[in-house]
């Protein structure tokens, strides 16, 4: 069986959340019809909705439930700038951090060439965290539509001072959103107390299954939906509610908070482990973010000389499983923008390798990648070696 490292991209669906949604596929009901049917289908998903909300600190009515983090990044960025477009003058700025998931990045990009938004990227610090003097300054320059700052980083682990930001913002007007999907089963997430205006949380990334995750809301924040349809979830998502994922979901934010904190510090000790045996073997290897406050899980590696794609393949073919970051961008040849983001050379943001623990890691799948590194990164810097030759 394969060393499985890459919990960040998604985390094997925990036995009892698969065991809820086995339970609830048999159901017969609509969530949104009036019958007896439908009623048992409405109050399955108004207890997930408080369960959730009870454990990420909101409100249940602030818990809009979406297709995934994708999609609840979308709305946010999109419904905001919507929302605001018919004002005088209306706000045309969209703010957002160097380092976001591309699930942020890339509605940003398609507000800026299709509506005419004007999207400025936060700078960060060498170890990817938010310049927060670059940020109050961003803020203070008004007209502001939309600002999205991730809670914790997918690639590098780095964590925002979200709370602070946040509050920068709202001194503005500026209401601020987070992508917190990496946080949540990792960091205290409250998000009440946060300021945020709007967060994203995911399902498939605390155990939980594909296909669902939510926007968390503030009542007092404006958004126009992205879908419009049977005016579910506040009317800011239409689609039927999908019974099952929402119920798994729930079950696996409740386990992943329940056992957060002895769980963060395992990781933490196996993720200093593992950046100790992977140094063992490659002495000149690079802790990315090594200086900021980090994801108890995720271990970002550099390895100079080397290929990242090439070297996971390496990998791969000796039963590890990693990442060279966001799964979303697998498979395009470039450079990873966080990396780059943080001052790296091309060369530095192309030999990069994430490392994510999670729930179901053990010191066995760290020992493996210690066996299995020292000889994968002397091939892939041969390889590297006849290219150029070549």
């Amino acid at each position: 069986m394969s060393a499985y490292l890459d919990h960040a991209a998604t985390s094997p669906v925990r036995p009892e959340v698969a065991d809820v949604v086995a339970r609830h596929l048999g159901d017969v009901g609509n969530a949104a019809s009036l019958h007896g049917s439908g009623r048992r289908a409405r109050r399955i998903v108004e207890e997930s909705r408080e369960l959730i909300a009870h454990h990420v600190g909101a409100r249940p009515g602030e818990v809009v439930f979406t297709s995934g983090g994708t999609e609840a990044d979308n709305l946010a960025l999109k419904g905001a700038w919507w929302a605001t477009r018919h004002a005088a003058p209306a706000p045309r700025r969209v703010l957002v951090s160097a380092v976001e998931h591309h699930a942020v990045l890339d509605p940003a990009s398609w507000l800026e060439r299709c509506e005419g938004a004007l999207v400025e990227p936060l700078p960060v610090d060498r170890d990817g965290v938010v310049d927060e003097a670059a940020f109050a300054e961003a803020v203070a320059g008004g007209g502001v539509a939309a600002a999205s700052v991730m809670w914790a980083n997918n690639e590098v682990g780095a964590v925002q001072p979200v709370a602070r930001l946040a509050s920068l913002a709202r001194r503005h007007g500026v209401g601020l959103h987070s992508d917190a999907v990496q946080a949540l089963a990792h960091l205290p997430v409250d998000f009440t107390a946060s300021g945020l205006d709007a967060m994203t949380l995911s399902a498939h990334k605390v155990g939980g299954p594909h296909g669902v995750g939510a926007l968390v809301v503030r009542r007092e924040a404006h958004l126009s939906p992205l879908l419009h349809g049977g005016g579910q979830e506040r009317d800011l998502r239409s689609g039927t509610v999908p019974v099952p994922l929402v119920a798994g979901f729930a079950a696996a934010v409740e386990a992943a908070v329940t056992t957060r904190e002895l769980e963060s510090a395992r990781l933490a000790t196996l993720r200093d482990d593992l950046v100790s045996g992977v140094r063992a073997q490659v002495p000149d290897v690079v802790l990315n973010a090594e200086g900021a406050p980090r994801l108890p899980g995720v271990a970002h590696l550099s390895f100079p000389g080397c290929e990242g794609d090439s070297l996971l393949m390496l990998l791969d073919a000796a039963g590890v499983e990693c990442s060279t970051g966001s799964a979303c961008s697998a498979g395009v040849p470039e450079a990873s923008h966080v990396l780059l983001a943080m001052g790296r050379t091309e060369a530095e943001a192309r030999s990069g390798l994430r490392f994510s623990l999670g729930h179901t890691s053990t010191a066995a799948d760290v020992a493996a990648l210690a066996g299995a590194i020292g000889a994968a990164v002397e091939r892939g810097r041969a390889a590297g070696s006849l290219r150029q030759v070549g």
